[in-house]
């Protein structure tokens, strides 16, 4: 029988917690805003969880057998979990709103919600001040609410966070009171919030899809050349994994799922489908290029996709130092 969300998340928070705290912190690290939100939900409504439904959750999922008879679950474990998964302000602020039921402001609020929601609030505010909000957003919820804005608005604002060199702490206090139910007001610090900048931009158009992502540049180019061939230089994209190493590809393809493997290389590049197969055994390669072979016509969108949660991960091993990369989504094409 077939899961229902509902059921599918209960069933991920109770698997959390009877993980505990470090691994479950790892899993959370690894998940969107709105998955751990929708999760964080679902473990402050369970409270205590019999010893039968951790063992009916383990089974299913072909996990180890749970180590606890009964768990407890109270507002400690939760936040305890969160503040080493998110750190201490995310944490606070999810928490707020889970436990204590509070409404708090600002752009940490934003972060949890859909892009189109998002453009909306924020489409008729000052340029300036939305390339300020868009800096604070993660680079694809950016990229998302920018494709949402009409050419001239998504140019200036894309403009404008390249040459932003962050946002003093009374700005962000002005921000805040004008527009109370957006930006944050937690900037008190007496230094200026880290934000904006060229490899912004670049880590935003990187999720916009490849004709919006081009316009942007374009008009950059248009502005200021040099300005545009620097955001072009801090991009990566999918056909850049060609530059990674034979051992970094490696380490990559441990931890990607093959059906999202299949629908990213449907809009590759043969050269970077051979480095691909090229890194897999003898088998898995063959049956790989079956798999391609054998899938019919996939939305462009989809591909792209794939394409931007196999980057997130070759991002993320990046960042662990495990490999090294070299240097975006959009229309319902079919490829």
């Amino acid at each position: 029988m077939a899961t229902s969300p509902d059921e599918g998340v209960e069933k991920s928070a109770i698997l959390l917690l009877s993980l505990g705290e470090d691994e479950a912190a790892e899993v959370l690290r690894n998940l969107t805003p709105k998955e751990v939100k929708k999760i964080s939900h679902a473990m402050a409504a369970l409270k205590q969880v019999p010893l039968e439904r951790i063992e009916a959750v383990v089974d299913e999922l072909n996990s180890e057998s749970t180590r606890h008879a009964g768990m407890a679950v109270n507002d400690d474990v939760i936040r305890a979990m969160l503040t080493k998964a998110l750190g201490d302000d995310k944490a606070a602020s999810l928490l707020s709103r889970i436990l204590q039921g509070g409404d708090s402001t600002g752009v940490e609020n934003l972060k949890w919600m859909e892009a189109g929601t998002v453009a909306n609030l924020i489409r008729n505010e000052h340029p300036q001040v939305i390339a300020t909000i868009l800096a604070h957003l993660d680079y694809d919820q950016a990229g998302g609410i920018l494709k949402l804005f009409d050419d001239r608005l998504r140019n200036d604002v894309v403009l404008r966070i390249a040459i932003l060199d962050g946002v003093q702490p009374i700005a962000m206090q002005e921000l805040n009171g004008a527009l109370n139910r957006i930006l944050t007001g937690s900037a008190t610090q007496n230094q200026k919030s880290a934000m904006g900048g060229v490899r912004h931009v670049a880590e935003i158009l990187n999720f916009v899809g490849q004709q919006t992502e081009t316009t942007i540049v374009d008009n950059v180019r248009e502005y200021d050349p040099e300005l545009a061939q620097k955001i072009l230089d801090e991009m990566f994209i999918f056909e850049n994994l060609l530059d990674v190493d034979d051992r970094g590809i490696q380490l990559l393809l441990r931890e990607v799922q093959s059906d999202s493997l299949i629908v990213a290389l449907k809009g590759a590049s043969p050269e970077l489908r051979e480095k691909i197969f090229k890194n897999m055994s003898q088998r898995a390669a063959e049956m790989l290029r079956e798999d391609l072979e054998s899938k019919g016509p996939v939305r462009l969108s989809e591909v792209e996709s794939e394409q931007k949660e196999i980057l997130k991960i070759a991002r993320r091993l990046a960042d662990e130092g495990q490999i090294q990369l070299g240097g975006g989504g959009g229309d319902d094409q079919f490829v």
